[in-house]
């Protein structure tokens, strides 16, 4: 099928025939036209209600529904919203997990005409509670499952409302309220570098223009199946949902955190998915979980961003995915969306250590900057500016944070400039070159994470003299946190009682994988912290509070084996917590998939997090395999690795690995 889509000036040639290919095989692709950016968020949508009204909306384990039973419930939240005091432009908070009833929130607060402010149910409450407390919201949108931790996080005044309670009898018609594209449209917050998170504003059109873009690239339309891996809490979940809803496409969440990634590519396959977007190490750990005799015959486009790709990872992706599949890596920023895009199939050869973030997309100029603010030649790293017109409008409540952020556009226009903090650099033909980060702010799974916000709440403790955090690179080559502290006294904390800790401020993403007790920081000769002399964390087992004792049978053997590889440590106890030893939901998975392997037992993973240290696990899969042995064979497999030699056990660790 020819492709008629305008190209990017620009865009080099063999760029353009890969682009050509992201298209839908039924040709029901309709152009998002720029004028229609011009309209509200629930205008577009309703226009694809009228369009589509029995067509698949959002399809989850729990909900399934239609253009029109979507719309209908976000209509009757609306109403209930509108029923209360308030009637301007104020912020609602949304409270409730990934999922159907998320979406019906958000939409129902547009339709209201209120700005969004969507917030995590695992988030720690003190988090929740500067969120609410900052965005000044006085309703929270919440569910039965959430409601006390609603209450408990609200400030005095603040309503709460059940969508569980919502009145029957509430009109499920449109409300017609007229919105223009400049009402803001939704406050997201993200890690901050004061040491609190900081609220992204945007507005309808910017948030449209961040659709429309996508849209035309990709072909977007509404034979599309498009998968959402993130919350609803992180502005690219925004630019998910949305690309499905606004193009009459279904949208499927899926809550990688609750239920793993091992099970990822089997419900990409039975959901005939046709659009899959994560971030990089999120598609690593699906290519981990491939064995190479897996179909994605629906399959047509991978879209990743937020961290770095290898190489390596586009030789996978080239062994494991159809050539009919096109691979996309991009830029992408909270504070614009997509900024570079850099097209990838079977004949791509990439020749440098990373793989480009590519070229030029609609309406974003990308400078490269020096430390005084004037363009550099090409070839040369700079910092990354992006100008466009669709930048996010500010940072809610910080104007000195956004005058600092966000320059002029010196030519006079509507357009502004916002300095990433990023460093590139710029080949001839317009391909730009992610270098990484310019200060200490990082990526790690995905998240855009300020050291400074995790260093503050590290040095809250009394025992704590000095505290500095970076991301390494782990034995796997993946990025992860690493604390480093000097105590105040003779001795440090443990690395349980730390994380313990942090638990009550931070989210789960914003944990240390891993705490290094130093007697003092290195530093530079004009005094500064030498953070390159940091010395890596080893392989050692942390100081637990809990003592070391060692395995006592082959299985706990097996086990504490298979937990040493994964986390990369030279010894596990079995009574250390998985999450102590730098454990998250990304090994986990791996975990649970190494455990499936050796024991043969399809161990679910809340199990790991259950049962969260080898002795537990060990009771709980001699339990899950036992129940299943009842019905299916003679004796547990188990049983067999009961009778193996220790060579035995280690040798199959080896191979699995």
């Amino acid at each position: 099928m020819r492709d008629l889509r305008p190209v990017p000036v620009g865009l080099p040639r063999e760029q353009q025939l890969i682009r050509a290919h992201c298209v839908h095989s039924t040709g029901a692709f309709v152009e998002f036209r720029r004028e229609e950016i011009e309209q509200s968020i629930p205008a577009r949508f309703e226009q694809q209600v009228r369009r589509y009204p029995e067509r698949l909306a959002v399809e989850t384990s729990g909900h399934s529904l239609t253009y029109a039973e979507l719309n209908h419930a976000a209509n009757r939240v609306a109403r209930a919203i509108l029923s209360r005091p308030g009637g301007g432009n104020e912020p609602v908070a949304v409270l409730l997990e990934q999922g159907a009833p998320a979406i019906i929130a958000m939409l129902g607060v547009l339709k209201a005409g209120k700005i969004y402010v969507p917030l995590d149910p695992a988030f720690p409450r003190a988090r929740l509670a500067y969120m609410l407390e900052d965005s000044q919201a006085e309703l929270v949108v919440t569910n039965s499952r959430n409601l006390s931790l609603a209450k408990a996080s609200g400030q005095s005044g603040c309503q709460v409302m059940n969508v569980d309670e919502l009145d029957a009898g509430l009109c499920t018609g449109d409300l017609g309220l007229p919105l223009s594209p400049t009402t803001l449209a939704y406050v997201v917050y993200t890690s901050g570098s004061t040491g609190q998170p900081k609220g992204v504003v945007q507005n309808h059109r910017n948030v449209l223009h961040k659709i429309m873009t996508p849209t035309n690239d990709f072909h977007i339309c509404p034979q599309d199946r498009l998968c959402l891996l993130y919350s609803c809490s992180v502005g690219v979940g925004v630019r998910n949902i949305f690309c499905a809803l606004l193009n009459g496409a279904a949208l499927y969440p899926l809550d990688i955190k609750t239920v793993g990634l091992g099970d990822l590519a089997a419900w990409l396959i039975q959901e005939d998915i046709t659009v899959y977007h994560s971030v990089a190490t999120v598609f690593r750990h699906l290519l981990d979980t491939l064995t190479g005799r897996e179909q994605f015959p629906e399959l047509r486009l991978i879209f990743v961003s937020g961290e770095p790709v290898y190489p390596r990872d586009v030789e996978r992706y080239k062994a494991r995915f159809a050539s009919s599949c096109v691979l996309v890596h991009g830029l992408g920023l909270a504070e614009l969306s997509l900024a570079r895009q850099y097209y990838i199939d079977k004949q791509t050869r990439i020749t440098g250590s990373m793989v480009p973030v590519g070229y030029a997309v609609d309406g974003v100029k990308v400078l490269l900057v020096d430390e005084a603010g004037q363009e550099v030649d090409f070839n040369r790293v700079g910092e990354i500016a992006l100008e466009s017109p669709y930048l996010t409008l500010g940072y809610w409540r910080k104007p000195d944070l956004t005058r600092a952020a966000f320059l002029p556009d010196p030519a006079g226009g509507d357009a502004r400039i916002y300095r990433t903090g990023d460093l590139g650099r710029m080949l001839p033909d317009g391909r730009l070159d992610h270098l990484g980060r310019k200060d200490f702010q990082v990526k790690v799974r995905g998240y855009r994470i300020e050291a400074g916000e995790i260093e503050g709440a590290l040095l809250g403790s009394a025992e704590i003299k000095e505290a500095v955090v970076v991301a390494r690179e782990d034995w796997r080559g993946e990025q992860h946190l690493v604390a480093y502290i000097v105590p105040a006294g003779t001795s440090a904390p443990s690395a349980s009682t730390l994380r313990r800790a942090l638990t009550e401020t931070l989210p789960d993403y914003m944990l240390p994988s891993a705490f290094v007790t130093l007697t003092a920081l290195p530093l530079t000769p004009t005094g500064k912290v030498d953070r390159r002399a940091l010395p890596a964390p080893g392989r050692a087992r942390p100081e637990l509070e809990t003592p070391f004792v060692t395995a006592r049978t082959p299985v706990e053997r097996v086990l504490a084996g298979i937990w040493e590889e994964v986390l990369g440590l030279d010894r596990v106890g079995i009574h250390d917590d998985f999450l102590d030893l730098g454990g998250h939901s990304l090994l986990a998975t791996q975990i649970a998939s190494r455990i499936r392997d050796v024991f043969r037992a399809d161990v679910p993973l809340r199990s790991l997090f259950e049962a969260a240290t080898v002795a537990d696990m060990t009771v709980a899969i001699v339990q899950h395999v036992a129940e299943k042995v009842e019905c299916d064979r003679p004796e547990p497999p188990w049983a067999e690795v009961e009778r193996l030699s220790e060579d035995e056990v280690r040798r199959r660790l080896t191979d699995d690995a």
